[in-house]
């Protein structure tokens, strides 16, 4: 299952279409334009950890964990300053939130200013579902094991061609565009279009 059908799965797409005032159809173009990056960004943190996973799901905890979606998800509109310091983490600047957003544009045909304010969003659910084990049922993922794991190792596969089935086939064509050197992960190759 890809990300973008568990974000749809959970509610994450419908309540990111309610906020941003757009159909369902345009926040899943948006998501699926914006999700490699972001989960690149989360496959890069994973690595940089001195203790990986672990070091992740603490780092994942102090941004607000498993809370991050529920609040995505409640009625009321969410912070997005919470998703921003989300994106600071896992791109390091706004320099980067702002190409991601330009990329996915010209993939899409969506409004950059669009990307921009549903980037944040998308970061806050991604990293709400990280927390939570990868499932919304699961409210207590206090261990970042198992489920995180295999959270990750299904990102690493949706990111490194989308062979998974279930309509992982729009995300993982985006990833295989985005990703020139075909090292798995196309945040660093979006990065390198920074300084053209």
């Amino acid at each position: 299952m890809s990300m973008t059908d568990i974000l749809n799965q959970v509610g994450g797409l419908q309540s990111m279409a309610k906020e941003l005032g757009i159909s369902e159809s345009q926040a899943q173009l948006g998501a699926s334009a914006l999700l490699p990056a972001i989960l690149g960004g989360f496959k890069k943190q994973a690595a940089a950890q001195p203790t990986g996973l672990e070091g992740l799901g603490g780092l994942l905890g102090q941004l607000g964990g498993g809370g991050l979606l529920d609040e995505l998800l409640a009625p009321k509109p969410a912070d997005a300053s919470r998703g921003n310091a989300v994106l600071g983490q896992i791109f390091g600047s706004k320099d980067v939130s702002r190409t991601v957003a330009n990329h996915a544009s010209g993939s899409t045909g969506l409004d950059p200013a669009l990307l921009k304010k549903m980037l944040p969003l998308l970061a806050m659910a991604v990293a709400g579902l990280m927390a939570k084990g990868g499932s919304a049922r699961t409210p207590s993922a206090s261990s970042p094991g198992g489920g995180l794991g295999d959270l990750l190792g299904g990102l690493a596969g949706s990111l490194g061609g989308g062979q998974r089935s279930g309509g992982g086939g729009l995300l993982g064509s985006l990833a295989s565009m985005l990703d020139a050197d075909g090292d798995g992960n196309p945040l660093d190759d979006i990065l390198g279009t920074m300084g053209r």
